[in-house]
């Protein structure tokens, strides 16, 4: 399988996807072609057209139309069955559209009770498509995932700590590199090895990210089919808490929910991550073709 964007250690490349992606995000209604795009995020635009195809599988021009509301809209086209089809078949190994082969189990309700209270969590600072993401992880498996632009490092850590603050905190990211690689190098996603979750959270909240897990690669869902799914019609306003509270972003994808009406809504990290992870995902979607 390949891979979309190799790991740019100083963030440089990131950060000027982001850009791109923020302007167009801001002018996309006006179809800017590659020059004018270039000029905006100051760099040259065959060197841009490069990177940005090497980074998302598309081009900046299709991504202006990828990040457009019908886009958005598109992907919602069959959502009412997306969960449905998921739950149906029981996705499951190499015959399932998920991105990521994972493996996951929650805490005990005690361990949540206890805000992670003797919970031991090693964490680190790695490179990733979308800026600096800092993984967290205890003996059991990977626990967190949260980004931080330049210098806001210890913004992200506070934020993560600030959810279990019970617990004993280690600097190690020789523990947490291998997750970090399994997590955004296509290339080592596989079966045969999947990434193993902790989930750290209340009954509810564990319910949602579990559902989250079922959202195809290349797809999007809503906060209200996501409600119908674990039982709970009238709950969208909560599973919407509970997406906003996903310890695991990426991995677990609620970047992948929608408004009702095919509008992005927020996202913990900064919506045009969000738009960036998207987009991301579209590229590589379009690389997997007929092999899920």
């Amino acid at each position: 399988m390949s891979e979309p964007v190799p790991l740019d250690r100083d963030g440089a490349d990131y950060v000027l996807v982001r850009d791109t992606i923020q302007f167009i995000s801001e002018n996309w209604r006006d179809q800017p072609e590659l020059e004018t795009i270039a000029a905006a995020v100051g760099t040259d635009q065959n060197h841009l057209h490069r990177l940005f195809t090497r980074w998302a599988g598309l081009t900046p021009k299709a991504f202006v139309q990828a990040l457009t509301l019908d886009e958005a809209r598109r992907m919602l086209d069959q959502s009412s069955s997306i969960l449905d089809t998921a739950y149906e078949v029981g996705l499951s190994g190499p015959g399932r559209l998920h991105d990521l082969f994972v493996t996951h189990e929650a805490m005990s309700p005690g361990a949540y009770k206890a805000r992670g209270g003797g919970v031991t969590i090693a964490y680190g600072f790695h490179p990733s498509p979308f800026g600096t993401a800092l993984l967290m992880a205890t003996d059991r498996g990977l626990a967190g995932i949260a980004f931080a632009d330049p210098g806001e490092e210890d913004k992200a850590l506070d934020d993560m700590k600030a959810r279990w603050p019970a617990a004993a905190y280690v600097h190690d990211p020789v523990v947490t590199a291998p997750y970090a690689s399994q997590a955004f190098k296509p290339a080592d996603w596989s079966a045969d090895r999947p990434i193993r979750l902790i989930f750290i959270g209340s009954d509810f909240e564990v319910r949602v990210w579990e559902t989250l897990l079922k959202i195809p690669l290349g797809k999007a869902t809503t906060y209200s089919d996501i409600a119908r799914h674990i039982g709970n019609p009238n709950a969208a306003r909560a599973v919407g808490t509970a997406v906003g509270k996903n310890p695991l972003s990426f991995v677990v994808p609620c970047h992948r929910v929608l408004g009702r009406q095919g509008d992005l809504c927020g996202y913990h990290w900064g919506l045009t991550r969000k738009k960036a992870i998207l987009g991301w995902e579209t590229g590589l979607a379009a690389q997997l073709g007929g092999q899920s």
